[in-house]
């Protein structure tokens, strides 16, 4: 409701109301809306309020007590104090009785509980013309209602030197009109939040005008039963819903507007009558002139007005009122207007209520949301949807409302050019329906980033490797016992994943469905199963392990096209076409005509999911231990060390301790009893947290400390967990901000600890294992050469280089490996800078080496 308010200044006046029978005494009123002074009719005190008249100069001034301080100006003296009750019923003169428009206006005080004496003087002047609250009291008063306005904002006839000038023109104009004929006390500009136009930025006015309204009380119950009937998305949906029925007027259905729901009204223009018509059915039977001209066309104007009727109260013709409907009474009879409710009432009942809705929510609930539940209700007794899902709003990067004339507003058009609509649909998709979401380049880009590009790189690199080896899926089958325990995983992970997104879509929760698939995309694919299956692909002869691999890679980016095919479906459609339609023309035509994947229970292997999450587990643990050292993963180590304390996390380990040890790059594993032996705490306590809190208790609890088992206090801070301490008899609170903990790592070693598990690196490096250390950076240099030369993946090349030292050394010793590595079918010392090729010199530490690489053929051709 506040979207489109700004802070704006205006110009406020003090005026004075001079009281009907008293000389000199005047009520001081407070505006900062001077135009609306034209329509004044009356003056509001809050009846409970102290209100004080005051001598100032020669004038009596009244005006609530708390406000006299801030509105006065000058010394004056208190003559008497009164309740605002005192003054209810009091007449004054207006400041614009002279106006035609107010000859015969009788002005008075009122009572109105709201009225506020923080700001103002604490009498508000009422026009009820002019706005929502003045014409509510105008009603329960009984007072005149001037409307001083035209639609476009000008002033009407009747309103003397005012009448044609705009209201945005006229504050100073006023202001000084009433200084003319002392009735200004001051004037000074006021800041406040205030209504302006949501597209044009132009500031609103209240105008008061005649509309059609349905009564909400005979129902409002009823339709709050209703909404309680749905489920909510998100669930404090409900409690909005409720507020707004609680709390919402009469509902205000008309337009005044040229193209709309024609409201089927006809009205009486001699003496007033109305009736509301059923149906076309009922409009014909009762038409006595223009039903020719109305049938054959859709119940809009102008056809539609042209039909009339007989006035059933003085026998006149009765014509359609010229208004339209309120845009949200025509949204809100979807569920009928729609599903053939007037003339096949058995096909509306096959789909009434619909499952599910979706809009954003901030207007909705007293919009769309309202109207679909107030009609459905009068209906037929029962809300018309299962499900409602409100989505919040969309911003700029920066969180600010989008608009064309603040120059952040970026076009569909533009953004599915720029950003492609796919990434658009993933960032709507993954992000909490309940909050705003922020809208940009930069956030466009990191959604391709972080998942776009993980899963396309995933799909190239199969791709790309089965072109080369011409692999088909269907000329291959390795049964899945006989795949590797890599491959078993990957596949009951996809099993995982399927039920979750399955579970989370038919749950409209879009959210958690897409974050599945993203954390399964780049954490599970892409970082860890291919990474690690990569010389699987690599390698020139075809056998039954590669095949498996082919077959499973092959298995999951198809399961993955047809899961993501709702989500991101240009994407999916693309992967499917080339992984599927290519090789299996009989195949359905799209992913999109595909059955939507089922978990298999045959691959849905929990335990080597509940054992692969420990091996990743202690993976991290190790890559921690080696950065902190500032040992890269290339650089081999002789050794690890797992301290585990869950006998299944330690049979997981060694079930799959080769992957640990190639994956961590050490040469053997050991598995210790004690963490303690590797990794070892000191607890201290926060003195900037501490020292004001303790005061002179902190050097006692400075001994407790001392005194406690150090590893134990840590490991439970380090999970979180509170401790209570006793400190000089009293029982004490303490949480994990309250102390500073150091890990101190056993000499020779870096370990690191999560809970149960503890992974520790032995340091030493040997001649040996730095040399195998400098070959794998050698093979990285490389490898970036051939980036950087803008080689095919399968293209086999020549290696010439220059290396001096240790890193000659290496490469001699583990030239095999480099090789291999790098598609190398001849690598060989020499000068580089006389070889044709790409020429690149590299750094590594202290080492030094030149490269020059020349392409020779594919891999291709070594397959054949």
């Amino acid at each position: 409701v506040s979207e489109g308010y700004k802070e704006i200044t205006h110009l406020s006046v003090y005026v004075r109301f001079p009281l009907e029978g008293r000389d000199r005494e005047s009520l001081l009123v407070w505006t900062t809306t001077p135009w609306t002074l034209t329509a004044n009719v009356a003056a509001a005190v809050h009846p409970d309020l102290t209100y004080v008249r005051v001598r100032q100069n020669d004038e009596v001034l009244i005006l609530a007590e708390e406000a006299a301080r801030h509105a006065l100006r000058g010394p004056y003296e208190v003559l008497q104090y009164l309740k605002g009750s005192d003054l209810i019923g009091l007449q004054y003169r207006g400041p614009y009785d002279h106006l035609p428009v107010n000859a015969q206006v009788e002005h008075r005080v009122i009572p109105w509980e709201a009225v506020d004496p923080s700001e103002g003087t604490g009498i508000v002047h009422i026009a009820p013309g002019c706005g929502r609250e003045d014409y509510q009291l105008s009603k329960e008063h009984a007072l005149a209602v001037i409307a001083p306005l035209t639609e476009d904002g000008y002033y009407v006839d009747g309103f003397d030197w005012l009448t044609g000038q705009h209201v945005h023109t006229v504050a100073d104009p006023i202001a000084r009109d009433l200084e003319t004929r002392g009735l200004l006390y001051r004037r000074e500009p006021y800041t406040h939040r205030y209504p302006t136009c949501w597209r044009c930025g132009t500031e609103l006015v209240f105008r008061l005008v005649d509309e059609w309204f349905i009564a909400v009380d005979p129902w409002r119950e009823k339709v709050m039963e209703a909404a309680r009937q749905v489920r909510w998305i998100p669930e404090f949906g409900l409690e909005r819903e409720l507020d707004w029925l609680r709390n919402m007027d009469d509902w205000m259905i008309s337009k005044k507007r040229y193209w709309g729901l024609a409201l089927p009204i006809w009205q009486c223009a001699e003496c007033g009558w109305f009736d509301v018509i059923g149906s076309e059915q009922e409009l014909r039977e009762r038409a006595i002139a223009g039903w020719e001209e109305f049938e054959g066309h859709t119940p809009h104007r102008p056809w539609i007005d042209a039909v009339k009727i007989r006035c059933e109260r003085c026998g006149a013709v009765a014509s359609r009122i010229p208004d339209v409907g309120n845009p949200w009474l025509d949204a809100g009879i979807v569920p009928f207007s729609t599903l053939r409710y007037r003339h096949d009432r058995d096909f509306w009942q096959e789909w009434f209520p619909v499952d599910f809705i979706t809009e954003s929510f901030p207007g909705q609930f007293r919009n769309w949301f309202y109207s679909l539940l107030a009609q459905s209700t009068v209906l037929t007794g029962q809300a018309p949807m299962k499900t409602c899902l409100g989505f919040a709003l969309l911003r700029d990067e920066k969180g600010e409302e989008m608009h064309k004339s603040k120059g952040n507003a970026i076009w569909f058009d533009e953004a599915a050019e720029r950003a492609g609509v796919d990434v658009m649909r993933w960032l709507y998709l993954k992000h909490n329906p309940a909050q705003n979401l922020n809208f940009g380049w930069r956030l466009l880009d990191e959604v391709r980033r972080t998942f776009l590009l993980p899963l396309w790189n995933s799909y190239a690199f199969f791709a790309n490797y089965a072109r080369l080896d011409g692999f088909v899926p269907s000329q291959h089958d390795v049964p899945l016992e006989e795949r590797t325990l890599l491959d078993r995983w990957i596949l009951a992970r996809l099993q995982q994943v399927i039920m979750t997104v399955r579970d989370r879509i038919q749950d409209y929760d879009s959210m958690n469905a897409a974050r599945t698939l993203q954390e399964f995309v780049v954490d599970d694919l892409s970082s860890w199963y291919i990474r690690r299956n990569r010389r699987r692909f690599w390698k020139t002869e075809s056998d039954r392990d590669k095949a498996a691999a082919y077959l499973t890679l092959y298995e999951v980016l198809v399961t993955l096209a047809k899961l993501l095919a709702p989500f991101i479906p240009f994407t999916t459609e693309l992967m499917y076409q080339n992984l599927v339609r290519r090789v299996d023309p009989q195949a359905p035509e799209s992913v999109h005509l595909t059955d939507y994947p089922e978990a298999d229970p045959a691959k849905a292997d929990l335990q080597l999911i509940q054992d692969m999450n420990w091996l990743l587990r202690a993976v991290e643990l190790g890559r921690a231990a080696r950065n902190k050292a500032g040992v890269k993963v290339r650089q081999p180590l002789a050794r690890a060390v797992v301290a585990v304390r869950e006998p299944a996390a330690r049979r997981a380990l060694e079930r799959l301790l080769d992957q640990f040890m190639d994956e961590l790059n050490v040469k053997t594993v050991e598995f210790a009893e004690r963490p303690e032996d590797y990794l070892t705490y000191r607890v201290k306590p926060n003195l900037p947290v501490l020292g004001p809190r303790l005061g002179a208790k902190l050097p006692a609890f400075q001994r407790v400390l001392t005194e406690l088992e150090q590893n134990q206090l840590a490991r439970r801070l380090r999970a979180g967990n509170h401790v209570v301490l006793v400190v000089d008899g009293e029982e004490l609170e303490f949480g994990p901000d309250d102390f500073l903990v150091e890990a101190l790592d056993r000499p020779g070693f870096a370990a690191f600890e999560d809970r149960d598990l503890l992974v520790a690196v032995d340091l030493e490096i040997t001649p040996e294992l730095r040399l195998e250390g400098l070959a794998r950076d050698f093979v990285r240099g490389v490898q970036e050469a051939r980036k950087n030369a803008g080689f095919e993946i399968d293209d086999t090349i020549v290696v010439v280089y220059r290396a001096s030292g240790d890193m000659a050394a290496a490469v001699e010793r583990f030239a095999d490996y480099i090789a291999h590595e790098t598609l190398a079918v001849e690598l060989r010392p020499g000068d580089p800078e006389r070889e044709d090729g790409h020429l690149e010199e590299m750094k590594v530490g202290r080492e030094r080496f030149v490269v020059a690489l020349r392409r020779v053929g594919r891999l291709a051709e070594a397959r054949r």
